[in-house]
């Protein structure tokens, strides 16, 4: 959630951070922060509540150095407020802190230091860390940061300067993102690749347990316990103009318009038509271990959940094998049953998140197969599972998830082709699939161009105080999501629910001034979905209808491409997204940075 930033090197350091820090306001945060070794080794710093534009007017103009931290902070102890942004001092002021995560012994940790003595000056929990750190009499910064986080339970990114050291920055992980860049006679740090490629492509990714040591020349990675670890760096695919907006008025808008070039690339070079399937390179699991597979079980949240209740569907209807999914944050909790014919698929944008990183890690332990369908190389889950797939959707800088949405639920699609092809799935069905799956792109492209009318119709709805979701089967998870979108961003209470749920509980809500969204897919429940219209109709309710035709019983229909039936779902999510999008866009929301929310979200 929360963004760090650090350079060590020659350069002034203090618009480096400020630059990094803009680069990850994406992420989500409520206040920032930056701390610099001046040029006499005294550490100075700056702290403000709100946007990293009102840290930057308070830095005085003499603020050089060329060593330096600095942190975006998503609240979670402690209100937003100046004394609680990071950086965290201890109580000498020769230590800095920036923390990413949640320590959870943090109040029995307090209580042990006040009573020493020690007096606090925010509520969060990082600055414990950093009296620890101060307190140690270690003889190195790297001994002196171990110690203090051996007595620290919870996940933590972290950097750290100390007065007494200025030649470097000590850094350390364990639940969330700690990337290392590496310059040219300068390094930097962050807890986002985002921060780093404007200056450099070389990056090296810290796994759970290790710490690194940055200095101007070099920097070396090892455990907390000392032993040195292999650090190879590998170059970054995206380039920093991938992080930019590229004309539009928001990310959110430019991620929803990538999505035609989004989808073609995660189809790129996958296409096997002499077998009619797909090459699916990653995944580790040859054919006689995908027959032997029984079930499958996708754990996903948010966005990602829902992407994993369309895959799978298309699981169960290509490959027919019994699939479901299931929340990974409840999973985990529930002491589930892991059966060894069970493949687990663990879904992630960031591939950093931190209750599916949990749950895959517990499905590990206890000697589960994991594949995991993710954007980020190289990222915490990629590194954990047996094997998967990338999505290629590129950069996904709003916070609120669409493109990666997208390319996730086409990624499933091709894993389930993938397996239908092993299993029972004829060549005239695999071939059928994949000429649907490349009309995707120009389908995805005659969606967009009805942005126009998509507008009219969100400004017609934007005084809704809450709207109702609908959609069977195919449709239902389609519902989820466009309610998910619009509720994010718009900040209108959205639900969704079955269309055939309706007579059990929901049609109690209808009335004039409830409108419903109607996912209307042309397949054999046509006519029930169009009886569902039919008893909103008789309540006086109105109904905005997603469909591949004209709805006579809505008052509004959205009419969307043909596909084949599995990959309906795919194209009718889009138009709901702009739908989402103009809707916030109407009511003058922040769309890109919706309150609350973070885009990575690495704490529980």
């Amino acid at each position: 959630m929360c963004g760090i930033v650090g350079y060590i090197g020659r350069r002034d350091v203090a618009p480096l951070l400020l630059e990094g820090l803009q680069r990850l306001e994406y992420r989500g945060y409520d206040s920032a922060g930056v701390v610099i070794t001046g040029k006499s080794g005294d550490l100075r710093t700056v702290k403000a509540k709100g946007r990293v534009r009102e840290l930057e007017s308070r830095i005085p103009k003499r603020f050089a150095g060329t060593t330096g931290i600095a942190h975006t902070r998503w609240a979670t102890h402690g209100a937003p407020s100046d004394e609680n942004a990071h950086p965290h001092l201890d109580g000498e002021g020769r230590v800095a802190v920036v923390h990413n995560g949640i320590i959870d012994n943090a109040s029995e940790l307090r209580a042990k230091l006040v009573a020493d003595g020690v007096t606090f000056v925010s509520e969060t929990d990082t600055e414990v860390l950093a009296h620890l750190i101060g307190r140690s009499e270690a003889e190195t910064l790297e001994q002196r940061v171990s110690e203090a986080l051996r007595a620290i339970e919870g996940t933590y990114g972290i950097a750290v300067l100390h007065q007494d050291f200025p030649d470097r920055i000590v850094v350390a992980r364990n639940g969330s993102p700690v990337v290392l860049g590496i310059g040219e006679k300068e390094m930097f740090v962050a807890s986002d690749v985002a921060a780093l490629v404007a200056h450099t492509r070389q990056v090296v990714t810290l796994a759970d347990g290790e710490m690194a040591t940055l200095k101007a020349d070099d920097f070396r990675t090892y455990t907390r316990e000392g032993s040195s670890t292999t650090a190879t760096p590998t170059t970054v695919e995206w380039e920093a103009e991938s992080y930019d907006m590229g004309g539009h008025d928001t990310y959110m808008h430019k991620e929803i318009v990538e999505q035609v070039e989004a989808v073609d690339r995660v189809l790129r070079g996958r296409i096997d038509d002499r077998f009619a399937t797909v090459h699916l390179g990653g995944l580790n699991l040859d054919a006689g271990e995908a027959r032997r597979v029984r079930r499958i079980k996708i754990l996903g949240c948010g966005t990602s959940y829902h992407a994993g209740q369309i895959g799978a569907q298309l699981i169960e209807e290509l490959a027919r094998i019994p699939a479901d999914a299931e929340p990974a944050s409840e999973f985990r909790y529930r002491n589930p049953v892991v059966d060894p014919d069970t493949l687990y698929v663990a879904v992630s944008q960031s591939g950093e998140t931190y209750d599916v990183l949990a749950a895959v890690q517990e499905l590990k332990r206890k000697g589960a197969r994991v594949l995991g369908v993710v954007n980020v190389v190289g990222s915490a889950i990629a590194r954990e599972a047996d094997g998967g797939t990338y999505v290629h959707a590129g950069p996904e800088v709003c916070v609120v998830s669409t493109k990666c949405f997208t390319n996730t639920v086409v990624a499933f699609a091709l894993l389930a082709l993938h397996l239908g092809r092993i299993r029972d799935l004829s060549v005239a069905d695999g071939r059928r699939i994949i000429e649907g799956l490349r009309r995707l792109p120009g389908q995805i492209d005659e969606i967009l161009k009805g942005e126009a009318e998509i507008k009219k119709l969100a400004q017609e709805f934007a005084n809704a105080k809450s709207m109702l979701f609908i959609g069977r089967v195919r449709g239902y998870p389609v519902a989820r999501e466009a309610s998910l979108k619009l509720k994010e961003v718009s900040y209108i209470h959205a639900e969704a629910y079955p269309a055939s749920e309706l007579k059990h509980g929901p049609l109690a809500l209808i009335e004039p001034a409830m409108p419903t969204v109607a996912i209307v897919p042309d397949d054999d429940l046509l006519e029930k979905n169009r009886a569902a219209m039919e008893e909103i109709k008789a309540r006086s309710g109105r109904i905005l209808a997603v469909a591949h035709q004209e709805q006579e019983k809505a008052d509004h229909t959205i009419v969307v491409p043909k596909n084949e039936d599995e990959l309906d779902p795919i194209l009718m999510g889009i138009p709901l997204q702009l739908f989402a999008y103009h809707t916030a866009l109407a009511l003058g929301r922040d769309i890109d940075k919706p309150r609350n929310l973070a885009k990575s979200v690495t704490v529980e």
